[in-house]
């Protein structure tokens, strides 16, 4: 699969592991701020929930991703 740079990225994309996983028999997945979102039933709703997110995040809300990090630092992850 090819990756793209993202916004503010420079130089070839970073080695990006797989954000999807799952964990007592629910999916979840991982952006890029350090925060675990699920439970979903199955990958492919947690795939379906990480486009509207990223959709959120890039287009309607991005200083949203400041929250999510400091969402991070508060519970200590």
């Amino acid at each position: 699969m090819q990756q793209r740079v993202r916004s503010g990225e420079t130089g070839a994309p970073p080695e990006r592991k797989d954000r999807f996983f799952q964990k007592g028999g629910y999916w979840y997945y991982h952006t890029r701020e350090g925060v675990d979102i699920g439970p979903f039933d199955c990958r492919d709703d947690a795939e379906d929930g990480c486009m509207e997110f990223k959709e959120f995040v890039c287009g309607e809300a991005p200083e949203f991703s400041e929250t999510l990090v400091q969402y991070r630092i508060i519970q200590g992850l």
